[in-house]
């Protein structure tokens, strides 16, 4: 696994550097080929506490998980803790639905980088995606492994640009664009 750790509002130590290679080495056992993953890990320091946001790229998937503490140790083996839970659930479901197939091509989850302070109405962060053909099986699968309320993907079933999403009442919704996009 490479390991990228970067430090906001704080310098990241050694100390710190380590703590946080040492508990995701432990995820190594996850990964196949972990050449091919790659971890972020950002350490962010407040008045009163710390939070810590891990994620990892896989060429299959993404993992993402954040946790903010008064403690910036409690911090890191809380969303190191999340992020085992992910794996192992998403595990848990891709045994019951697909057998003997892999994971579903995800589009990539970055951090949200900035501030804390932003105001209301105000667009952050722009992002470009890739979508990539996959069911809505699949994307279910996606966005629950990136811990996420929605996830946009292109259906392969119908060929259109849909979103899916966890409703409050529970169960999943479905948005889809009425244009169809060509799949090459």
């Amino acid at each position: 696994m490479k390991y990228q750790i970067i430090g906001k509002n704080i310098v990241v130590t050694e100390a710190i550097s380590d703590a946080i290679i040492k508990k995701l080495s432990r995820m190594d056992k996850y990964f196949k080929n972990d050449e091919n993953v790659d971890c972020r890990a950002v350490v962010r320091s407040y008045k009163n506490g710390a939070k810590v946001e891990v994620t990892i790229f896989t060429p299959d998937t993404t993992f993402r998980a954040e946790v903010k503490d008064e403690d910036l140790y409690n911090a890191i083996d809380e969303s190191i803790d999340k992020l085992q839970g992910q794996m192992r659930k998403l595990k848990t479901q891709l045994q019951r639905r697909y057998e003997h197939q892999g994971l579903g091509k995800a589009l990539l989850y970055d951090v949200l980088e900035g501030d804390e302070d932003i105001s209301e109405g105000e667009v952050v962060r722009t992002k470009n995606l890739d979508l990539r053909p996959i069911t809505l099986d699949e994307a279910i699968v996606e966005m629950e492994a990136i811990d996420h309320d929605f996830y946009l993907y292109l259906d392969t079933d119908d060929e259109k640009i849909s979103l899916v999403y966890r409703r409050k009442e529970g169960g999943y919704g479905l948005l889809q664009a009425d244009n169809k996009v060509e799949i090459k």
